[in-house]
């Protein structure tokens, strides 16, 4: 006959079965280090995520604020900013003015850089080398340098063919920079691209253009979409290259840099928000689409 025997479970700190030492029980220091090591990288990306949004919070919160001559200490609640944020003078007119820049100077870098991506990696050519370096330089060089460079350069010839510093002046600084972004941005997503499958295309009777609008479009398609995105922030955002060549054309970076001296205004805010809120909608919008689109070509 064979005996079953039922171990009884042992209660904490009670000796074992056989008399010997208590089971072991961690001392509520050592969970504390136990549970901070394995949840440390998600407190620190929250942590991060608190750092990086701390000014976009504060930018929201005293949007709404009832301020008098300056806006920054917190007076009260409002919402009037909101109902009509053009009416601080130069307001709305800069924003229009940085529209404007940003979507020129990102249409023109978009196109260029993506020709000249596609010539980088497509095809050989005298220079090759040297342009691949040459391209980082812009990326590289400090704003205030690139900028006062600029500005001389626009003063000694620009002046002579008739333009002044204004406009077109910022437009073609901003293209300059941006045009480095999209070239590295759309080079990359080219490289990542599968040669064969061109090479499918042109087995099946489809010439070059056909392939490229067909095949190859398509697939960088969203590659030039990021480095356009990324293009328009940098120009929509700049400052001191614009500082410098702008003249007296009035940019909304530049309006929030000289109402930072008496205080920004709440509409001010309110404008810088809601740039942010559109880009993040569109960047989600981005994602979503780029799902949608895998799950498709899954089934």
């Amino acid at each position: 006959m064979t005996a079953t025997t039922t171990s009884r479970a042992t209660a904490p700190g009670a000796p074992g079965p056989s008399g010997g030492s208590p089971a072991y029980r961690p001392s509520a220091a050592k969970r504390a280090q136990l549970w901070l090591a394995n949840h440390f990288a998600m407190l620190s990306a929250i942590l991060v995520l608190l750092y990086l949004f701390l000014p976009v919070a504060y930018t929201f919160a005293f949007s709404f604020n009832d301020h008098g001559k300056t806006n920054i200490v917190w007076q009260g609640f409002t919402t009037k900013h909101w109902a009509d944020p053009c009416r601080v003078d130069g307001a709305c007119e800069s924003l229009v003015v940085s529209l404007q820049v940003g979507a020129i100077s990102t249409v023109v870098a978009t196109v260029l850089g993506t020709l000249m991506a596609l010539a980088m990696v497509r095809y050989r050519f005298r220079g090759k080398a040297a342009s691949n370096v040459l391209i980082f330089v812009p990326m590289a060089t400090p704003e205030i340098v690139m900028g006062a460079a600029l500005l001389t350069i626009f003063v000694q010839g620009f002046t002579n063919i008739g333009i002044s510093l204004g406009f077109w002046t910022i437009v073609f600084a901003h293209i300059m920079f941006c045009l480095s972004f999209v070239v590295v941005t759309v080079k990359a997503r080219i490289q990542s691209l599968d040669p064969r499958i061109e090479e499918a295309a042109q087995d099946l009777y489809a010439g070059p253009m056909e392939t490229f609008w067909k095949v190859t479009f398509p697939l960088i398609l969203p590659g030039i979409l990021g480095a356009a995105m990324l293009a328009f922030s940098l120009s929509f955002d700049d400052f001191i290259i614009t500082n410098f060549v702008s003249g007296n054309e009035n940019t909304f970076p530049k309006f929030v840099y000289v109402a930072s001296r008496r205080g920004i205004p709440a509409e001010a805010n309110v404008i810088g928000f809601s740039m942010f809120v559109i880009a993040v909608l569109l960047v989600v919008g981005a994602q979503v689409v780029s799902s949608l689109r895998a799950s498709r070509t899954k089934e």
